[in-house]
């Protein structure tokens, strides 16, 4: 199994390609600690790591960042590229099955609806193809239709990145105000 890797915009942050099917067409799964990776082999493998702070899988990539100012990616990459074609070549299911089920999302009625379908449309067409070929993902939030606000969460190499502020600003607050009106700003949900 060859496996490329990328740099991201995000120096901590190394994107993995290995060629295959990683969470699947429109999925994505982020990791931020030990305890969240539970429900997955091959993250649970990448936090025995020492150094490695988040995991993102994307649909055909993943991410793996690591702390600032511990290891740097040459003592990391190789362990990491193990853990990979390890779970690869075990076969196993990138997820085991959920045990709960999440929170339900905001329910949105008329005007606020549509609004949101549209800013949903933008990020799945648009955006989000954009963020992940830096390793990336942006998800919809919410939207507060009284203040035009839009919040959004950044996942992967986008969480923590230095210039993730300027692509929230610049790219995307910019792309949704353009062909949403009702868009009056965009924020960053933290977790």
């Amino acid at each position: 199994m060859f496996i490329q890797t990328e740099q991201t915009p995000n120096p901590l942050t190394l994107k993995f390609l290995p060629g295959r099917e990683v969470a699947g067409p429109g999925q994505a799964h982020e990791f931020r600690s030990r305890e969240e990776a539970q429900g997955s082999a091959l993250a649970r493998a990448l936090f025995e790591i020492d150094g490695v702070a988040r995991v993102f899988f994307g649909p055909d990539f993943l991410t793996v960042t690591k702390h600032a100012g511990e290891l740097d990616w040459r003592q990391l990459k190789a362990p990491v590229l193990a853990a990979i074609m390890d779970h690869y070549a075990s076969g196993a299911d990138l997820m085991q099955p959920a045990a709960g089920a999440e929170p339900g999302a905001i329910t949105y009625e008329g005007e606020a609806a549509q609004i949101v379908s549209e800013i949903k449309e933008l990020l799945d067409s648009r955006i989000r193809p954009a963020v992940a070929q830096d390793g990336g993902d942006i998800l919809f939030d919410r939207y507060e239709p009284e203040t035009g606000v839009v919040w959004l969460h950044m996942r992967g190499a986008c969480a923590g990145c230095p210039s993730s502020s300027a692509t929230l600003k610049h790219g995307v607050e910019n792309m949704l105000k353009h062909y949403v009106p009702e868009v009056t700003r965009v924020e960053q949900t933290l977790l």
